[in-house]
């Protein structure tokens, strides 16, 4: 009788439960992604070719690096150029930036150039070539590289440039003190470039970059915007994503314990811990920051919660989060918070994959160094070892000093948020545009509605929010590398910026 019983439960359990083949899943997946590539937020055209841009100065050949030959890819990735080039025409000039040039595929612009820079200070561009929006990918996990079906360089001719002097190849010793001097060695280098490549002159510019690169963009765009007769070029706009824009207390201390409350379930912390951060953010004022001061419109200048422009004693609630999340996962990453141990092999061996990283690291081998012109005898670093700042960044945080004014001369700018950054959190980044005036008022004077960002022929995928002249974004599923984790959101805004598209 039992065995019979058994037997019928055992029937219904395999009839009730569900049955999904492999090949099913996989099916299902190919399907979801042909909505993707075929999104109007698309690559323009996928090809191995490119437009063809003729230097007619004699120099610009030293730079060609051959797309056919590049070490370890498997395929023809195009002409470029690439090399050091000084940041003046002094002849005792040893101070030089490494850069990587790469001409629009065959339905990009001939009429504009990004120029794009990672963060740090000192992480290297090379990083965003290679692992976010440049024309081949090798990402964390990937066992070669592949071509980038939503390159850049589909949409114009892109510019990466390691800077400040002391990172990644660039050469010479780092001097600067603040990011005024940053971007005048920066318009200085892009002097040179142009007297080389001097076709591109006269084009449309885009000034682009991530993380720190938050500070530098809107400098060195300020720079450019007050100081017009120093390059032959129209700079339409920019982009900054994760950037770091204010003071760190306002972009990872208030929103931290927010954050957590948001994804309790990937930090896992126990209850103990939990109300402990309760405890210290409440004592800290962090606790109700944003129902209280981040309204639509504001009500006037947001507060800093304690007595100075960084963290109170006993209120880096920031780094108590991240210590015991490594507890309970030790490959928790403050750049995109859901990736689980073990940590995934990384080419260039990034955030800390330990000993997961190719070896030598991919800029750091001979034959590769050889076929970009990078100086041999340089010991590539993903982010320097060295202060680009030898005495720190002298300069305020760009909100309180130049954006507004970037802004206001732009045709168009952009600041750009993923969701599941934790390093920088993008209700830190909303406490800061609520806080600026540009344009004659303060902040965004309507609410920033949920599921308004819409990724053509895929749907809501984040929040968006434009008025006078700036377009804030904030991306689901996507970490600090916007172009890296979510390559199709961050096309369409690519394709905004530059005016391929009138709505965001």
């Amino acid at each position: 009788m039992w065995s019979n019983l058994l037997f019928a439960l055992v029937a219904v359990a395999s009839v009730g439960a569900r049955q999904i083949t492999k090949h099913e899943v996989r099916a299902r997946q190919l399907e979801a992604a042909k909505r993707w590539q075929t999104s109007n937020a698309g690559p323009v055209k996928r090809s191995s070719g490119v437009q063809n841009i003729t230097f007619t100065n004699p120099k610009a050949s030293e730079f060609y690096v051959n797309g056919s030959s590049l070490p370890l890819v498997d395929f023809d990735v195009g002409p470029s150029w690439a090399g050091l080039l000084p940041i003046s025409n002094s002849p005792n000039e040893t101070r030089q930036l490494f850069f990587w040039f790469f001409p629009p595929g065959p339905e990009g612009s001939l009429d504009d150039i990004i120029f794009w820079t990672n963060g740090g200070p000192g992480c290297s561009s090379l990083e965003g070539l290679l692992q976010e929006n440049g024309p081949l990918s090798w990402a964390w996990g990937q066992a070669k590289p592949t071509v980038n079906e939503h390159s850049w360089t589909n949409l114009s001719s892109v510019l990466w440039v390691e800077q400040p002097v002391g990172t990644g190849f660039s050469q010479g010793t780092p001097n600067i003190q603040n990011e005024d001097d940053l971007a005048a060695q920066l318009v200085g280098f892009m002097q040179q470039f142009l007297e080389v490549f001097s076709e591109l002159q006269g084009k449309k510019l885009y000034l682009t970059g991530e993380s720190y690169a938050g500070t530098y963009i809107p400098y060195i765009a300020n720079y450019i915007y007050e100081n017009p007769t120093l390059l032959d070029l129209s700079l339409q706009g920019i982009w900054v994503s994760d950037p770091s824009l204010s003071w760190d207390v306002v972009q990872e201390e208030i929103p931290a314990v927010d954050f957590v409350n948001k994804y309790t379930g990937l930090f896992s912390f126990n209850q103990t811990f939990l109300a402990t951060l309760e405890k210290q953010a409440a004592s800290c004022n962090y606790t109700g920051y944003m129902e209280k001061y981040v309204t639509y419109p504001p009500q006037g200048l947001l507060p800093l919660p304690g007595t100075s422009i960084e963290f109170d004693q006993g209120c880096d609630v920031w780094d108590e989060i991240f210590n015991n999340a490594l507890i309970i996962n030790p490959a928790f990453d403050i750049y995109r918070i859901w990736d689980t141990y073990p940590i995934l092999w990384d080419v260039l061996g990034f955030p800390g994959s330990f000993p997961q990283q190719q070896s030598p690291i991919y800029f750091n081998r001979k034959e590769v160094k050889e076929a970009i012109h990078a100086p041999v005898d340089t010991e590539w670093t993903e982010c320097s070892n060295v202060n680009v700042f030898p005495n720190g960044d002298g300069s305020l945080p760009p909100a309180f000093t130049v954006l507004p004014n970037v802004i206001e001369k732009s045709q168009r700018s952009v600041i750009v948020h993923g969701l599941a950054d934790f390093i920088l959190i993008a209700e830190g980044t909303r406490i800061v545009i609520q806080n600026m005036t540009w344009n004659g008022m303060q902040g965004f004077q309507a609410p920033i509605a949920n599921d308004s960002f819409i990724v053509d022929g895929v749907g809501a995928y984040g929040n968006m929010h434009s008025e006078r002249g700036l377009t804030y974004f904030e991306v689901a599923l996507s970490g600090h590398m916007v172009p890296q984790f979510a390559p199709v959101a961050a096309f369409q805004i690519m394709q905004y910026l530059m005016g391929f598209r009138d709505t965001p």
